[in-house]
């Protein structure tokens, strides 16, 4: 072997074990919590626009349909209940609201490893949803959710860097009670993963059995209520101007609990809210301020996240068009007005019309995961495993997710211009002394890892290179991951005294670990 191919396999050994030794968190390129807010389609001229649109709608046409409870709660703090029975909102009470709400959340992790702490511009990826169907790549076909399906979702992302934390995406299809369905889903997604849970309560009779439930994994009420490691994603209304009735109470109940909520606001844009992009924030937006108000005159500053979470509508068809450009600039937009406000906030992006992982599901993802991000949208919800426009998860897609929101969040680091960046000390040394290349050089041996993602499944290699490992298929390669993950407890699975507790007291569905 000549000198030179012992200088080459040398250098890509030692490539090769750069890349495989681990990296501590903060020298990571990307991790939980990296700033964006570089992109601002709305000029602050546009902002103040969209935020006096939505102060006039709710002062001159309110929200109908509060409950007795919220009509008093709301009344009391200043709102008016005209004779039409909607409740409106003075502009010196949202500004006075506005004052008291929480500026900083932190939603927690339950081993403390992975908390999300939410203000300014932030950006963490995550779960979300309802989907009914479970794709199955392999098959061609959907089928119905279990919770085994979401217990295993949640395994999966406790093993995905990119993943930071876990809102249930889809929905336990064969657990019929609403009750047992409601405390099963916490518990399926606490023995999947310790990173952060969302979920949703069927109905407010059900609040005193799930806080039971909670505060037993917790290890009592006081062990949750300080680190509160499960949030409640709150359809607190229903678009257009409209309070959802039990929604409400359940958010009454999770206030008193000591559980944040996500305020979320879902219009359809040409169908619930103003077709144009702007209408459709300045309606989300007045909806979820109405529910700011909601929280604080109940307990000012409890942890609340603002939930502008419009969708876009294919106005050809009336379907949902969630992987649609329409769909990125919805949610960009309604990160702006969090930071407008100051409010920690969350929205809806990575989603995908597409039925299976395929590019069109690709290009979907990455369109408006990436906007997300730029924007500095605290929470990007439903950013992995989701398809046919929220109908259905797919395992395999959620693998794939992570690699996507890994090139989203190298978007969202951006560029680093300094002295050591610039690099004109390498150019003259290179140009001038040395071998006319930058292969090799300490400087860029030094940021193979910390400045560059690569993927985890992504093939870089060759056509010849690809032909010889026998033209790897990604979506075998992606469940070769899920096989993998799946064949393991996960970390996070419940001692077994605390499990044979809960077993004991409630009707556990899913089958023993």
């Amino acid at each position: 072997m000549s000198s030179s191919n012992v200088r080459r396999s040398g250098g890509r050994a030692a490539r090769q074990a750069l890349r495989a030794a681990p990296l501590e968190k903060d020298l990571r390129p990307i991790r939980a919590g990296m700033s964006g807010g570089t992109y601002k389609p709305l000029s602050d001229a546009e902002v103040l626009r969209i935020h006096h649109a939505a102060l006039d709608a709710l002062e001159q046409i309110g929200l109908a349909d509060a409950p007795p409870s919220g009509v008093e709660i709301l009344t009391k703090a200043g709102a008016i209940q005209g004779d039409d029975g909607r409740i409106r909102f003075p502009r010196a009470l949202i500004d006075d609201m506005l004052a008291v709400a929480s500026k900083k959340v932190t939603l927690y992790s339950r081993d403390g490893e992975n908390d999300l702490e939410l203000w300014g511009d932030r950006v963490h990826y995550g779960t979300a949803g309802a989907a009914v169907h479970l794709v199955d790549v392999h098959g061609n076909e959907y089928r119905e959710c279990t919770v085994q399906d979401l217990h295993d979702a949640a395994k999966i992302v406790q093993k995905l860097d990119n993943l930071h934390f876990f809102q249930r995406p889809m929905v336990c299809r064969d657990i019929p009670d609403n009750l047992e369905m409601d405390y099963n889903t916490i518990y399926a997604a606490c023995q999947g993963t310790t990173k952060h849970i969302g979920t949703s309560f069927s109905e407010p009779s059900h609040m005193k059995t799930c806080f039971d439930f909670i505060y037993d994994v917790a290890g009592g009420e006081g062990a949750y209520r300080d680190r509160p490691f499960v949030s409640n994603s709150n359809c607190f209304v229903v678009p257009p101007m409209k309070f959802a009735t039990e929604s409400c109470e359940v958010m009454e109940a999770c206030i008193r609990g000591g559980m944040p909520v996500l305020l979320l606001s879902a219009g359809m844009a040409g169908a619930t809210a103003p077709s144009t992009i702007a209408g459709a924030i300045v309606q989300a937006t007045a909806e979820c301020l109405a529910g700011m108000v909601y929280v604080n005159a109940i307990a000012p500053g409890h942890p609340a996240i603002f939930g502008t979470w419009p969708f876009g509508l294919d106005l050809r068809t009336g379907s949902m068009s969630i992987g649609s450009g329409e769909q990125a600039l919805l949610t960009a937009g309604c990160s702006q007005m969090h930071k407008f406000y100051g409010l920690p906030g969350g929205a809806a992006a990575g989603a995908s019309d597409s039925k299976m992982p395929d590019m069109q599901s690709g290009w979907e993802q990455m369109c408006s995961n990436v906007m997300a991000g730029l924007s500095g949208l605290n929470m990007v919800y439903e950013s992995a495993g989701m398809h046919a426009s929220l109908l259905g998860f797919c395992h395999e897609s959620l693998i794939l997710g992570d690699d996507i929101i890994g090139q989203a969040l190298r978007c969202v680091r951006g560029i680093e211009v300094t002295d050591e960046t610039l690099a004109l000390d390498q150019i003259a040394d290179v140009c001038m002394n040395g071998p006319g290349h930058y292969l090799g050089t300490n400087q860029t041996l030094s940021r193979m890892q910390t400045d560059y993602v690569y993927p985890t499944l992504g093939d870089r290699t060759s056509p010849k290179e690809w032909a010889e490992k026998d033209k790897p298929n990604l979506l075998v390669k992606a469940t070769k991951v899920k096989e993998g993950i799946l064949s393991k407890p996960s970390d996070a699975k419940f001692d077994g005294a605390l499990d044979k507790m809960l077993r004991n007291k409630y009707a556990i569905h899913l089958n023993p670990i």
